[in-house]
């Protein structure tokens, strides 16, 4: 997890957030980190993260069997990034096993919008991952400007 943390952090303009006991975020986010672009500093409003780590399951999602060192990154990677990897479309996505170790799967819950994750990233897929980290940054990067350019009324 540290060299994703590490690759994530070193980005230009990218701010994460790490719920952590005694902050403002409730107690099922403490030991997460989640991240955005965002190089003012303050949290995007109506902008989901483009990444995030999870080191527990969640009520809605459960199914990697997260926890007792077992966590996730999952990765916005867009529909035609997320074809390439997985050879199926977002909305019609599926895997036999979400708690599969070191592989690039759907997101168990946000597929359809374009999600990714993996387990345990490891040999298999740790470049793989700080690429698409890399790629969902400047993503976001992207849309961020757009939206300067044309602020909505």
């Amino acid at each position: 997890m540290e060299q994703i943390l590490a690759t994530a952090r070193s980005l230009d303009g990218v701010l994460e957030l790490a719920p952590a006991e005694g902050g403002p975020y409730p107690e099922i986010a403490w030991g997460d980190h989640f991240f955005y672009y965002a190089p003012d500093g303050d949290v995007p409003q109506n902008t989901q993260p483009y990444a995030t780590i999870v080191t527990k399951d969640y009520p809605d999602d459960t199914q990697s069997r997260l926890g007792d060192g077992r966590w996730r990154v999952n990765i916005h990677v867009g529909r035609k990034t997320f074809v390439d990897l997985l050879d199926m479309e977002p909305k019609d996505a599926s895997a036999p096993d979400h708690a599969a170790d070191d592989v690039v799967l759907p997101h168990p819950v946000y597929a359809a919008l374009g999600w990714v994750s993996v387990v345990n990233p490891g040999e298999r897929t740790l470049p793989l991952v700080l690429d698409l980290i890399r790629s969902a940054h400047e993503d976001a990067r992207t849309r961020a400007d757009r939206r300067s350019q044309h602020p909505s009324p």
